[in-house]
């Protein structure tokens, strides 16, 4: 029998944390991908006739149908000071996340005073005190609750976000905690910066929160079978890769770095990260029964799939939430997630979380359905 089957690294008599309720929230604003790229046209590219040609095979080739806004489109596209971003970001990350967090913690059945810790992350904005901080009186957690902010994970924050829960959870078996997650990529779109990768970026990222209740072992809930225990998780970092993604930030605000080496790194390192994790459990990827993969765009979902051999169905849910949503960063995968709780597969199946970022970061997360 596995080492996965037998409870793990640490010991079959040791229960592991659990996730019991995801919620996701996005804002009202919602539009359809060739009206987003009609406005970049006007006022990133200018009307420009090869730029536009450039917007339409981009467009094309996004995988992305519609996505949710915390502006209207008009307001957005008349944004260029990033003082009144960042504030606007702050206001509308509050409430965004206040929904997904409240959302979350009453479908688990947890009473906001019975969290222990709260995590956090974000890249689109800044706010110190941080978000979760803000959020705590407002929403009734414990004036002691352990908070435990995450920033510059980009894209990753989501898994690397699950890997933090479990750490705290093994460390406190009896405790509860959340994660959330708020990304207003919207905010932070550059409308005047013409590169490719700012362009890239305009056809890809949307607006979204999701927050996640987990508990530990040795506490049960009405909602505790809801979803997957949390097994373990690792991180690698590439080298010499620092700009491939990422920000550049100065008084323009957050300027984006975005590669076209990203899908080749993600096609280069992912399988050897993943087959070293799988293989400390004794597992191959073959057996992994639900793939959580964050939707960092078509080319990067296919170089996931090519790298496995994965059947089309095993990223249907990641290609629904990218088409649905676009990329929301670090609120991807956790969608995703969300998204493969409703039709679990068999209880015992092992299930791969994997997403990357800037580092470049490859975060994963091992859970057990």
């Amino acid at each position: 029998m596995s080492r996965f089957r037998e409870g793990l690294a640490w010991g079959p008599d040791e229960p592991l944390p659990r996730v019991t309720a995801i919620e996701t929230a996005v804002p009202p604003h919602r539009y359809r991908q060739e009206d987003i790229m009609a406005a970049l046209a006007r006022t990133t590219l200018m009307e420009s006739q090869t730029g536009i040609l450039m917007l339409r095979k981009i467009q094309a080739n996004a995988g992305v149908a519609t996505r949710h806004f915390a502006l209207p489109l008009e307001r957005l596209i008349e944004l260029d000071d990033f003082t009144e971003n960042n504030r606007l970001w702050h206001d509308a990350a509050l409430e965004l996340g206040e929904r997904a967090l409240t959302g979350a913690l009453r479908a688990a059945g947890v009473e906001p005073g019975e969290v222990d810790a709260v995590i956090s992350t974000t890249v689109t904005g800044l706010a110190v005190p941080s978000l979760e901080a803000r959020l705590a009186h407002r929403v009734g957690l414990r004036p002691d609750v352990t908070r435990i902010p995450l920033f510059g994970y980009g894209c990753a924050g989501g898994a690397a976000g699950l890997a933090r829960l479990n750490d705290y959870l093994r460390a406190h078996p009896a405790h509860v905690a959340v994660l959330l997650a708020v990304e207003l990529c919207s905010l932070a779109y550059q409308m005047q910066d013409t590169s490719m990768a700012n362009i890239v970026a305009g056809s890809l990222f949307g607006d979204g929160a999701a927050a996640v209740v987990a508990v530990g072992g040795h506490r049960g809930t009405a909602a505790a079978a809801a979803g997957p225990q949390l097994v373990d998780s690792r991180s690698r970092l590439v080298p010499d890769s620092e700009e491939v993604l990422g920000w550049d930030i100065g008084s323009h605000g957050f300027r984006i770095l975005l590669a076209p080496e990203v899908p080749t790194l993600t096609e280069e390192h992912l399988p050897k990260a993943v087959h070293d994790f799988l293989g400390t459990y004794d597992l191959l990827p073959g057996q992994v029964g639900s793939w959580i993969v964050h939707g960092g765009g078509p080319k990067v979902l296919t170089a996931v799939e090519r790298s496995f051999d994965l059947p089309p169905a095993a990223l249907e849910p990641t290609r629904r939430s990218l088409a649905e949503r676009g990329n929301l960063s670090s609120v991807s995968v956790l969608d995703v997630l969300h998204t493969t709780m409703r039709t679990p597969p068999r209880p015992g199946t092992p299930g791969l979380v994997a997403a990357m970022g800037p580092g470049f970061a490859i975060e994963l997360a091992l859970v057990r359905w």
